[in-house]
Order: C-alpha cells, then structure tokens, then sequence
C-alpha cells in the first residue's frame, strides 16, 4: 500500500483544527459563563484577568457568552493560517509597528501556546509533508555518486547537505554547498607539497577558484583527470552567482548539483 501524502495532510489539517490552542479554554469559559458557573474561573485566572471578565460578563451576559463561543470557533478554524503566520514571522523581515491590527483571537491563541508551541509544530509539519512530493521528484534526476577513493567526512557532509538542500527547494543554498564539497574534496585530494603552497601563496583563505587554478596548473602532479576542472569551474560559476548575483532556479540548482557529482567522481576515482 502505498503512501498517501494527501490523506496525512487532511489527518494534520483535522488533528490541528481539533487540538487548536485556545479553543478548548474559549469553550470552557462560555460555558461556564452560560451556566452559571462563573465563580469558578476565580480558582484558575489571575485575579487581574478575572476581575476584566467579570465586569465585561456583567455588561451583557449573553454576548459575553456568543463572544468567547466565537472565539473558540475562529481559533479552530484559523488555526493553520495562524500557525503558517506564526512560522512566516520568524523567516522573514517583520517591519515595526505594521500598521495590522492582530484579531483577538491570535493574541490569545498565542499567549497560550508560549509553552506548547503547536502552532510552530503544525507549520513545520504541514510544510514538511508539502514538501513529500516534490523531493521525491527532484531525487529521480540524481544517481548515486560512485567514487573509488574516499574524501573526507566534511566533504561528505557537505554533499549530503547540498543534496538535501536541492530536494527540499532550497536551490541557492544547493549552489553554494556544491562550492564547498568542491573546496574540501580538492583540498584532501591534493600532494602534500601543493597544499604547502597553496596555503602558503593564498595565507589560507583559498577559494575554489583559486584551489581549481593550482589544480589546472599542476594536472601531473595531481593525478587529477583533465577533465575535472571543466566540470568544477562550471559548478564554481553558478555558486559565484548565487553568492553574489541572486537566487537560482531549480534547473540550474539542479545542472550544479549534477555537475559537482560528476567532477567528485572524476577527483576520487583513484
């Protein structure tokens, strides 16, 4: 049986809607105020807060009861939209003094959800399932990379977080990994004396393209196949333009990723 990313989806959507934060003690305080029951919200609010609801209660009883019944109502209904608001706010640049007013019930949605956090866990979870789909897609263009000699465990770090990067669509941060598997991989691979040099003639801060020139420079005393550092400069080039020149779309994530594969096969390959 297959999965079905859609139905978990649907079961995250109901479960969050069901166990929304706020909604049950929205619920519990109409309640109360509509039987009369009033008193015992004493025991469990603080006195300053208690004090606020009762005199609103006493105002008008039966809208004090529809209000909270409501905002138990826009809780649960809201809650997805909130929870992908509440994650967008730490992402993004939030400007100061916005102008929006923030509705009644997402302050106290988020109040209560201070130590609980399910608003983050339904964002993340709602977002990583998005995310299914799409991965799975983008891992059918890749092959495993064979090598015959090992590198590093930065190196292969590196890799798995680039790879990983391009399945989750994070195309610009997958350029700039590939430089950096690159960068490592060259620098284990290279004769002892040329590293002395390398760091040496660029006080070590060698970048790639410095590392590919030395290599380029130096094919006999390496070992390394000719053809590794066309295939590495091109992957050098596109992290240069995501570094320096803007975001990347997914098929140029995608030719970089392919392209730092194949030049690592070629590096290790003996």
């Amino acid at each position: 049986m297959g999965i079905d990313i859609g139905r978990l989806e649907s079961l995250l959507v109901q479960m969050s809607a069901e166990g929304a934060p706020g909604r049950e003690f929205c619920e519990a305080i109409s309640e109360l105020a509509r039987t009369g029951r009033f008193a015992q919200l004493r025991e469990i609010l603080p006195g300053i807060v208690y004090d606020e609801l009762w005199a609103r209660y006493q105002q008008n009883p039966a809208a004090f009861v529809v209000g909270w019944r409501m905002l138990a109502q826009e809780m649960r209904q809201g809650f997805v939209q909130h929870a992908r608001q509440r994650l967008t706010s730490l992402t993004r640049l939030q400007q100061a003094g916005g102008g929006t007013e923030t509705p009644a019930w997402q302050e106290i949605q988020l109040a209560l959800d201070r130590q609980q956090n399910d608003l983050l866990r339904a964002a993340f979870a709602l977002e990583l399932l998005e995310l299914v789909e799409p991965a799975v897609l983008r891992a059918t263009h890749l092959r495993e990379c064979v090598v015959a000699a090992a590198s590093s465990e930065e190196a292969d770090r590196y890799l798995d977080e680039a790879t990983r990067c391009y399945f989750f669509g994070l195309f610009t941060a997958c350029a700039v990994m590939c430089r950096s598997v690159l960068e490592e991989a060259i620098k284990q691979k290279l004769p002892e004396a040329l590293t002395r040099q390398v760091r040496t003639r660029y006080r070590n801060t060698a970048t790639l393209g410095n590392l590919l020139h030395e290599v380029n420079n130096n094919l006999l005393l390496t070992g390394i196949d000719g053809d590794f550092p066309r295939l590495a400069n091109t992957v050098n080039d596109v992290g240069k333009k995501a570094v320096h020149l803007g975001l990347l779309s997914e098929d140029e994530a995608r030719e970089c990723l392919q392209n730092a594969r194949k030049a690592l096969e070629l590096l290790l390959r003996n």
